[in-house]
Formats: C-alpha cells, sequence, structure tokens
C-alpha cells in the first residue's frame, strides 16, 4: 500500500501566495474544496486515468477539482493530476492569485523574468538511485489513454540546452517509457527541445536531458508557454512567483533542475539513435499516428533523484478538455498579449484570450482591442494567424467579455458579415491538424468588431440599472457579484453613442 500524505496546515489564502513546492499547494486546493483524496486502491494501467476523465467530462468547469491518488497499485508513490488545471480558478490558485488577475501577473512574469538561483543541496536530491538499480517499473507513470495506448508516458517538464549558449529550456513534451531505463522524447524538428538537441548530436555528442516530475507550481506553468528561442523559462517562472527559482545542479548530466521538485529523471538523449514511439493519445482529441516509422530521439536514464516519500504528478491531456489544454491555454494567451503589444507595438490590444481545446496549437484565440482605421482589426488578426500555431483569430472590440461565450456568439452573429469580414489564409503547416492534407492546412482571421455606425444596446442606461441593484438588495433577494462585463458594456456603449452625437435615452 503506498503512503499516505499528511493533511498540512493550509496557508493563509491572500493575493500574492506562492509556494516553495507542490505539497503546499496541495494543502491550499484542499482548504479551498477543489481536492479530492481518493482512498482506494486504483489501477494505473486503467482506472486512474479514467476516473480523473470524469472530472472533466463529468463536471462543468467551475465544479472541476484536483485528485490525490493515495494508493496506487504496485506503487509506493501516490500520484496526483490535475493540480494546476482543473479549471481557470485552480489555475488561479496555483498563480497564487483570482481569475481576474492571471493575466497581470503573467505579463509582469514576462516583462520582468528573475533569474534561477543555484543552491548546494535540495529536497529533490534526498534519494538518489544510478546506474543498474535503475527501473523505472517502480514509478507508477500512468497509461493516459488505456486499452489504445500501449506505453505508460510521462507527461511533465523536460529541460534541455543550448551547447553554444548554455541557455537552458524547459517544456512540456511528453516522454514515453520504453523499458526500465529507457525513455523516448516526442520532439521534432523546430521544437526547442529539438533544437537544443542538435545543438549537441551535430557535433557527435549526446545531449543532457532531465525531466523534472512535480515541480512548484510556477516552474509548470512557465514550462507550458511557447515562449521565443533563448528564453529560459526558469527565469519566466521566477517572475510569476515574484521571487528566483532556487535549483541544484543535477548528479550526472551539466544541467540544473528545480531544488524542490519531488522526482527527476537525468540522461543523455543517443547522438544518433532512435527508438520507435508507439501511438498516444494527442491533445487534440485523436490517436496519434502508429508505426515503426515513428522514431523520436531517446535517452537512457543514468539517475533518479527524489524526496523522500515522493509525490508523482502527471498531467492529464488528450480529448479536451484537459488539464494540458487549460494550463497551456493561459500562458500562450498571455504570451501572445505581450508580443502584440510589447514586441509588434499594437497599443490598442486590451486582452487576449485562447479557448480551451487545444492550448495553442489549433486553438481558437480572441483578441480584445480597439481599432484605430478600417482594416485594423483584419491586420492584427492576420498578424497573429501568421506568427502563432493557432488556427482561428476573432477580433472583438472592448465591450465584449471575451471569456463569456454568449458574447461571442452575439458579436459572431451582429457584427460579422461573412462575405467581407472572414479572411481565409492558406498554406500553413501543421503536423498535428487531423483535418488536413498531409499537414497542410489554413487559418481563418473573423474581424468582428463593429464597423461605421452601430445603433445603440437594448439595455437601460447604468445609472439606471445601479439604482435597480439597490432596489434589489432591498427586496432581499439573493445577493450576487456585479459582473465586470456589464460595466464595460455600459460604459463602452455609452461612449460610443457620444461620439456618435446620439444621445442616451
Amino acid at each position: 500500500m503506498a503512503h499516505v500524505i499528511e493533511k498540512q496546515m493550509a496557508p493563509r489564502l491572500s493575493e500574492g501566495k506562492t509556494y516553495r513546492d507542490m505539497r503546499e499547494l496541495i494543502a491550499v486546493l484542499e482548504a479551498c474544496g477543489k481536492l479530492h483524496r481518493v482512498k482506494k486502491e486504483v489501477d494505473p494501467s486503467w482506472e486512474l486515468s479514467c476516473m480523473t476523465r470524469w472530472v472533466y467530462q463529468g463536471f462543468p468547469e467551475e465544479d472541476r477539482f484536483a485528485l490525490l491518488f493515495e494508493d496506487v497499485k504496485g506503487a509506493t508513490m501516490p500520484v496526483a493530476t490535475a493540480l494546476l488545471g482543473a479549471s481557470r480558478e485552480v489555475y488561479a490558485l496555483a498563480l497564487g492569485t483570482t481569475p481576474g488577475r492571471i493575466h497581470d501577473i503573467w505579463l509582469r512574469a514576462l516583462r520582468h523574468p528573475i533569474p534561477a538561483r543555484l543552491i548546494a543541496s535540495g529536497p529533490v536530491q534526498e534519494v538518489v538511485i544510478s546506474d543498474r538499480a535503475v527501473d523505472l517499473s517502480k514509478i507508477p507513470v500512468p497509461m493516459w489513454t488505456p486499452g489504445k495506448d500501449r506505453r505508460p508516458c510521462i507527461t511533465a517538464c523536460v529541460i534541455t540546452k543550448d551547447h553554444d549558449t548554455g541557455i537552458q529550456n524547459i517544456g512540456t513534451y511528453r516522454c514515453q517509457v520504453q523499458s526500465k531505463n529507457a525513455v523516448t522524447l516526442n520532439t521534432s524538428p523546430g521544437r526547442q527541445a529539438y533544437q537544443n538537441y542538435d545543438s549537441y548530436v551535430s557535433k557527435g555528442k549526446p545531449a543532457p536531458v532531465a525531466v523534472a516530475i512535480c515541480c512548484e507550481p510556477a516552474v509548470h506553468l512557465a514550462a507550458s508557454a511557447a515562449l521565443p528561442k533563448g528564453v529560459d523559462e526558469m527565469t519566466v517562472a521566477g517572475g510569476l512567483k515574484g521571487m528566483p527559482i532556487e535549483t541544484v545542479q543535477a548528479k550526472t548530466v551539466d544541467l540544473q533542475v528545480p531544488a524542490h521538485t519531488e522526482i527527476v529523471f537525468e540522461g543523455k538523449l543517443h547522438p544518433t539513435g532512435r527508438m520507435a514511439e508507439d501511438p498516444f493519445g494527442e491533445f487534440a482529441g485523436y490517436m496519434g499516428e502508429s508505426g515503426h516509422d515513428l522514431l523520436r530521439p531517446y535517452f537512457e536514464v543514468t539517475c533518479i533523484t527524489h524526496r523522500t516519500n515522493p509525490i508523482y504528478y502527471g498531467y492529464i491531456s488528450q480529448f479536451p478538455p484537459s488539464e494540458s489544454t487549460m494550463i497551456q491555454g493561459q500562458a500562450n494567451e498571455c504570451v501572445i498579449h505581450k508580443m502584440l503589444v510589447d514586441d509588434w507595438g499594437e497599443a490598442t490590444v486590451l486582452d487576449v484570450a485562447l479557448n480551451q481545446t487545444h492550448g495553442g496549437l489549433l486553438g481558437h484565440v480572441v483578441v480584445q482591442m480597439r481599432p484605430l482605421y478600417p482594416g485594423h482589426a483584419k491586420k492584427v488578426g492576420r498578424m497573429v494567424a501568421e506568427m502563432t500555431h493557432v488556427k482561428t483569430v476573432t477580433v472583438v472590440d472592448g465591450d465584449i467579455d471575451i471569456r463569456y461565450q454568449q458574447h461571442l456568439d452575439m458579436v459572431m452573429n451582429s457584427r460579422v458579415n461573412p462575405a467581407q469580414d472572414i479572411v481565409i489564409i492558406n498554406d500553413f503547416y501543421i503536423i498535428y491538424d487531423p483535418s488536413s492534407n498531409e499537414g497542410v492546412t489554413s487559418k481563418i482571421v473573423i474581424d468582428a468588431t463593429q464597423k461605421g455606425t452601430y445603433p445603440d444596446i437594448s439595455l437601460p442606461p447604468k445609472d439606471l440599472l445601479w439604482r435597480a441593484y439597490q432596489s434589489w438588495k432591498e427586496a432581499d433577494l439573493p445577493l450576487f457579484d456585479l459582473p465586470q462585463r456589464v460595466q464595460r458594456l455600459l460604459d463602452f456603449h455609452a461612449d460610443r453613442m457620444k461620439k456618435q452625437g446620439v444621445r442616451a435615452q
């Protein structure tokens, strides 16, 4: 029977809460009713994943929660999942904030990264397993698509570095367990892990790699972002946390790993060898390719380090909605926002949202902005489509709540003339698009902003609605929070009607 993680005294919840490790987040999630412990024995080959799937398929987002499986068949450690991405509320708790502040904290981190701090020792190296003692079968790596996957896959933070610059990269790449000490890395040309790998193998050298499992929350959140090459995600993690991430030197490879991680696998990617990767459930909701022509770089695990009584943590991905789509979507919408405003000079962009289908690649991004001239919205939409992996871009005005589906449905029906406002861009190569012809697909840009003169909206003016809110309270009706989107909607249209010379009724 696996050991039980004792309930800890939850820290006081407050804006700006930071976590030393994932154990502190578990305590907070449990205190907020956003984590459930599973005490019955579960089988990691099917039961664990299938039970977790019900969190996403059986509950609306606002009611979802993380799971901690305390008794995993054949294992001596518990398994956690959905700790970061059960919902947007859970994501905000992992970031130490509220949902409305996620964007602000991400933009601050992207604009003001904080370098990591190397320390002499850390909890992640309390136990060291080397050489012949390495046996991955003792690690409870789940089968994430049971009945269809052929091998278990690690879904965690993969650390590589560039041979020439020494800059590290942390990304969320899946690692398929091939044997007791061999792992394939799912990366391909164009991705940063592969570029770092190639910087070694082009010189005939094996490339160092480390897989960090159950890091402190900020590291996982930063690793999910599609950042430009040359940006060390550990520095962005420091920006998210508001202080440096502590790292330690790995035991057998020249990499620095997060000091408060639960488990780390170390190894060296073979310079020429490849291993076949078996089919695996992909993030887009379909099974991946099969056949022995799907060859990946691999590494032999030279060392496993972990904390005393470690916790295994894995993202559940595959069919959306999932944990990976949540955490990647929250990060990448902020990366796009920062690029538009800071790098491309589009200062009128107010907000960016990425939907919870595919978390970045193939996703639908909505840009909220104040167009300055005819065609401005289409220009911004084209830039996003050309420079990112998203498949659909919709641009809206400042009155639209871009995370409220009814607003998005409304603008599609009342502000989009399909013949004039929709642009199709052809000949994009996106390998994971199941609708494509050998990876070649197209993208769509939708200008859903108001053009020319629009009538006033059919809502009472703001002063009357606010007076009615007082009447509501006096009538002892159920209280509710005043939605920010209503305030924004009323202000936007009052200002628009003033500019059009229309007197408010």
